[in-house]
């Protein structure tokens, strides 16, 4: 049922909640920990200038400094969940305001760390770590020692650091600009005029009004059409400071700056954009599918995003929906499953939506709590229950994580975090299609499985080449104008888009105004991911007890490989062309499914 009323979160029962005892008892237990948290920052100094004198010093500071850690992510994670609950409640923002002004001293408290590890003669920290005593730290000091080559002078570090806070201004600006200046009016409806906004824009876009879609999609972008240069110069001023930092560094690119931290070859994105390119046949044929399907003589921008099948409506309690996504994940057995389930219908999750909420849906997974999810679950959609497999993948890959790696290499990277959510989706997805008795759940599941591959493998790829054209024109010393940045876009729209869509002339201004943009190279990850993960969903439905085994290696490595090589463990190889290429013909089947479907 659709929530009439909603609720305080006062008024949310309590099994309803998630239980954060794991991490504090109470806010008074927090501000105890805030309190010994801001005595133990005062203890950092001391240690400075000892750690190249022996393995024995250099353990003493990482295992204070992992306590200080384990600490400071327990502060963090806490304050941050309950701000969430009810983003209005003074006291949470209060605990996080103090947190993150307790978290800055520490930063600059640490901020000699790195530099003096990576000081470290060569000779002297192979000795160290052959030292027992350094065991649990060898990759966390094996990682860092990679940077090395990159990192400057003590002064010239410093001024880099000074440097950064303005770095963010661009980002920040864009926001500002285009979720509070920017005034983009209301749109006239049988309901009466309806606000529209960045974050009503997707719900004109479903609509199965072509007129409200027209009329929305022209005044959103008239708004953008008269503040264009300034769009374009903020997204200029981003790939400047991209590129600036990279040359300072030492790398020969902006995208290989940002691809070293994952270890990540900058032929893993050229392989991806290659495959995608050379396999746009399925979505061409999608778009014409979708142009029959809505009855169009001709398909617009405007015309993407509304449903092609009606939604079905299939009510889905919480506890059915547990059981639902504990029986499609069967396959992994019966610690996956059980874990999982217990913990969702246990205290993991804060599952319905109550006055002041977060919106949307995240998974919080932390070293020494439980792995948090939050929700504002509807009984009534379906995609509710697929992102409550989503985030369980999330919840799961952090859980195996945290039981098998010590603290100071826990943590995977986000190149990794996107394949254990959708590979559940994709498990959720091929138990309902093969248990679904009615035509026209079948039509909505294959429906909305080909639009979620679409808009995480293809869009986000068109997204990535445009961000590698944008960094190579900068690079090769061509100003990124506005109707630069437009003329590139609008190709990377017909190349996607195919022959049977038409622009309008405002289409390729879209590309101004997409905020990952401002955090360069990052959207790839989603296209490598669903990619991944729909090759090891095929590989342990297909496989047996070795595959299986070799997926949960891949869940169990949390940071101690790099993404190339812990994706390796389960069985994937991401340097090669081939799981995208796969991932391509998956959604071919699928738009072939649906065109059966809907005949």
């Amino acid at each position: 049922m659709i929530q009439t009323n909603i609720p305080s979160r006062a008024e949310q029962q309590l099994e309803n909640t998630w239980d954060l005892s794991k991490l504090f008892s109470g806010d008074d237990a927090w501000g105890l920990a805030l309190a010994e948290y801001e005595k133990k920052t005062e203890l950092i100094a001391p240690y400075r200038g000892t750690l190249g004198r022996s393995a024995e010093t250099l353990a003493d500071y990482l295992d204070f400094i992992r306590d200080f850690r384990i600490l400071e992510e327990r502060l963090n994670y806490y304050s941050d969940l309950r701000q969430t609950e009810d983003e209005g409640s003074s006291a949470a923002r209060t605990m996080t305001g103090k947190f993150m002004m307790a978290a800055a001293k520490a930063q600059a408290a640490c901020s000699w760390e790195a530099p003096e590890i990576q000081a470290i003669p060569e000779a002297d920290m192979e000795s160290f770590l052959s030292n027992p005593r350094l065991t649990e730290y060898r990759i966390y000091l094996k990682k860092l020692l990679r940077w090395k080559p990159y990192i400057l002078s003590d002064a010239e570090e410093r001024l880099i650091a000074l440097h950064a806070e303005g770095e963010g201004l661009a980002s920040e600006t864009f926001s500002v600009l285009t979720n509070v200046d920017l005034d983009f009016g209301s749109i006239d409806t049988p309901e009466g005029a309806l606000p529209l906004s960045q974050s009503t824009w997707s719900v004109f876009m479903e609509n199965p009004s072509r007129d409200i879609r027209r009329r929305a999609y022209e005044q959103f972008y008239s708004r953008f059409e008269s503040h264009k240069t300034s769009l374009a110069s903020l997204y200029s001023g981003s790939v400047k400071n991209d590129v600036i930092r990279a040359r300072v560094r030492g790398f020969p690119s902006a995208r290989q700056a940002a691809l070293f931290p994952d270890k990540v070859d900058e032929q893993v994105y050229d392989n991806l954009i290659g495959a995608v390119s050379a396999s746009l046949g399925p979505l061409h044929r999608y778009y014409r599918l979708r142009k029959k399907a809505l009855g169009l003589t001709e398909l617009r921008h405007y015309d993407v995003y509304v449903p092609m099948v009606p939604k079905a409506i299939k009510e889905t309690s919480w506890d059915e929906a547990v059981e639902l996504v504990s029986t499609a994940l069967a396959p992994l057995g019966d610690e996956y499953v059980g874990t999982l389930r217990v913990g969702l219908l246990g205290r993991w999750a804060d599952r319905y939506e109550n006055k002041g909420k977060r919106s949307g849906a995240f998974s919080a997974g932390s070293f020494t709590g439980d792995p948090y999810i939050l929700m504002n679950y509807k009984s009534d959609s379906i995609r509710d229950v697929f992102t409550l497999a989503h985030e369980g993948g999330h919840s799961m890959h952090s859980w195996y994580s945290a039981r098998s790696n010590p603290f100071m290499q826990y943590n995977y990277t986000i190149f990794e975090a996107e394949v254990a959510s959708t590979f559940n989706e994709e498990l959720l997805f091929r138990r309902l299609l093969k248990t679904a008795e009615d035509r026209d759940l079948k039509r909505y599941l294959v429906n909305k499985r080909a639009d979620d591959i679409l808009a995480t493998l293809y869009r986000q790829t068109m997204f990535a080449e445009f961000e590698k054209r944008s960094h190579e024109l900068e690079e090769g010393g061509n100003p990124l104008t506005v109707d630069v940045l437009r003329g590139e876009y609008r190709k990377l729209l017909e190349k996607y888009f195919g022959p049977d869509m038409v622009f309008e002339e405002a289409s390729d201004l879209e590309g101004l105004r997409i905020p990952h943009f401002y955090r360069a190279f990052y959207v790839y990850k989603y296209s490598t991911g669903i990619s991944a993960a729909l090759a090891l969903a095929e590989r342990v439905l297909s496989g047996g007890r070795r595959e299986r085994e070799d997926y949960f290696a891949f869940l169990k490595s949390g940071g101690s490989r790099y993404p190339i090589e812990a994706l390796a463990l389960a069985g994937v190889d991401m340097s090669s062309p081939a799981p995208v290429e796969a991932a391509c013909k998956v959604f071919g089947s699928l738009v072939e499914e649906l065109e059966g479907l809907l005949d």
